[in-house]
């Protein structure tokens, strides 16, 4: 399974705003973009001219760390949205947010979408019953996602769980915290997905 490894506040500093891909840190004073805001690097503090595929080429980036995919994953999620009907960039952002590891981020069992995709490899979850250890396992409209029976008094799940009690649950996920499962009501709307994303440019920069 490839996957980034380098520092991850790196990534942030890059795209010049928080994707929150270290969770609860980065609400806090430790968060290195509150400190160095500037990009990383020798040259980070200089000023640079953007130019219109550097607007475009930044926005796919930024997609991608948030979602914790590498490029010819994406690439292929790209490809997808662009065969099924309708936005295709709404498309993309339907796929992406019905991966496992986000959905288990989403309904709290994680407290970032780098420690939920740890947490699907390790085989804590099932969907419909089945246990399911693969990240991007694809979900639909209906599906059930639970934590193992024998994962339930993991320490780590309990706690993201309790923590995230006060997070805004998403409109098109329904969580059942005493039985610690979920369940994907809908296929999420555009308008459901919360993440800083321009999709037309990641569109644009895929069809230059």
């Amino acid at each position: 399974m490839a996957r980034y490894t380098g520092p991850v506040c790196r990534l942030c500093r890059r795209e010049g705003e928080k994707l929150f891909l270290k969770g609860d840190r980065c609400y806090t004073a430790k968060c290195s973009i509150e400190r160095r805001s500037y990009a990383p690097g020798q040259h980070g503090r200089s000023p640079k001219k953007v130019t219109e595929y550097g607007l475009h080429l930044r926005e796919k980036q930024k997609c991608r760390r948030i979602y914790g995919i590498l490029e010819r994953q994406f690439e292929r999620y790209y490809e997808e949205a662009s065969r099924r009907r309708g936005i295709t960039g709404e498309n993309l952002l339907q796929l992406l947010e019905l991966r496992l590891d986000n959905v288990v981020y989403r309904l709290g069992f994680g407290e970032s979408r780098a420690q939920a995709r740890q947490l699907v490899r390790h085989g804590h979850f099932t969907v419909n019953g089945r246990r399911v250890n693969i990240p991007s396992y694809q979900l639909k409209a209906g599906d059930v996602i639970a934590v193992r029976e024998q994962s339930r008094d993991v320490e780590l799940i309990r706690g993201n769980l309790e923590a995230a009690a006060d997070r805004a649950l998403p409109a098109w996920l329904e969580l059942d915290a005493d039985n610690m499962a979920g369940r994907v009501l809908a296929i999420p709307t555009r308008e459901q997905i919360d993440v800083p994303i321009q999709e037309h440019l990641i569109v644009e920069y895929y069809s230059r």
